[in-house]
């Protein structure tokens, strides 16, 4: 029982002290491709410096992503398919359920990853894409264009892996009232950066019905195939779901000249190995006190092993 608990403490000993100093100081994070370009031009050179942490920290304040359960959709908003083709929000509509995902495609962080997780989720489900329900990315970012939203599509389809479904995937790009519009029906708050042309958004998708109200939401990164399959068919009913416990994981910007991130994916990162450190420590702390009590006293009395009297044994 000792040996176990020296390895524990070991091994909570090498966990990096994750809230030694702020996110945005707190030193490079993993090398990039564009940080190393940077480097290799001139090493020597000044590094720009952030922007205020103050600002970072208002911004991030600003990020939302509201329950907004039963809301419409603006039908009449206007946006390009993948083919360039104009096409207003009512045009999907009225079919089957839809998935929508609100991303952009130069995202360096989150966007891409909750695609990866609706795909994951979606690949095991017995619905097929096109026929029980549609998925519908649609970009928050107006200088994406449909070349751009076409490159994705062709992607995430050979990602899902299902031929002849086409058709339930669509990937729109569309001028900013547009795209307000619909992100403000849905409760999505995505603040832009000047400075860097990117957004500090919340990671999750939205399941509508047919006709385009809010029934579900599911956040994060990963999204159990279960619970999606139940939310699509529910929302194929027509029903509203439930409101959910939800922890945002919000996406910022990745300074390439800098090496690090302006927001933090990494903070949550911290927060969770120092919450870590911290359980682990208490539960040490817990067994040593243990242990110190149970020797002042004099330990517990030996007896016979073998006993069969109802003994207490050690």
């Amino acid at each position: 029982m000792k040996a176990a608990r020296l390895g524990l403490l070991s091994f909570l000993l090498t966990i990096p002290p994750a809230a030694a100093a702020d996110g945005d100081a707190a030193g490079p994070a993993p090398t990039s491709p564009s940080r190393a370009r940077f480097e290799a031009i001139d090493p020597t050179a000044p590094r720009p410096t952030l922007s205020n942490p103050e600002a970072h920290g208002s911004t991030a304040a600003r990020v939302k992503f509201e329950q907004k359960l039963g809301s419409q959709i603006p039908t009449g908003a206007t946006f390009r398919d993948e083919e360039g083709r104009e096409v207003q929000l009512s045009s999907r509509l009225g079919r089957r359920p839809i998935v929508l995902a609100l991303v952009f495609h130069r995202c360096p962080l989150l966007c891409n990853k909750v695609l990866d997780g609706l795909v994951r989720a979606l690949k095991p489900l017995p619905l097929d894409a096109g026929i029980d329900f549609d998925v519908l990315a649609v970009s928050i970012d107006p200088k994406d264009t449909p070349e751009s939203a076409l490159a994705k599509k062709a992607g995430y389809l050979e990602r899902y892996d299902r031929p002849g479904t086409e058709g339930g995937w669509s990937f729109l790009t569309g001028e900013k009232d547009a795209i307000d519009a619909l992100c403000d029906s849905v409760g999505f708050e995505y603040v832009p950066n000047p400075a860097t042309g990117q957004y500090a958004h919340a990671a999750g998708i939205v399941v509508l019905t047919p006709g385009g109200k809010a029934s579900q939401y599911l956040f994060g990164l990963e999204y159990s195939p279960k619970e999606l399959d139940a939310a699509i068919r529910a929302a194929g009913e027509g029903r509203a779901g439930s409101r959910i416990a939800a922890m945002l994981l919000l996406c910022y910007d990745y300074d390439s000249a800098t090496g690090t991130y302006t927001l933090s994916v990494v903070r949550v990162l911290r927060a969770f190995a120092t919450l870590t450190a911290l359980s682990l420590g208490l539960y040490l702390l817990l067994m040593f006190r243990r242990e110190a009590r149970t020797r002042a006293g004099g330990g517990p009395p030996d007896v016979d092993p073998t006993a069969t009297d109802g003994a207490p044994r050690t």
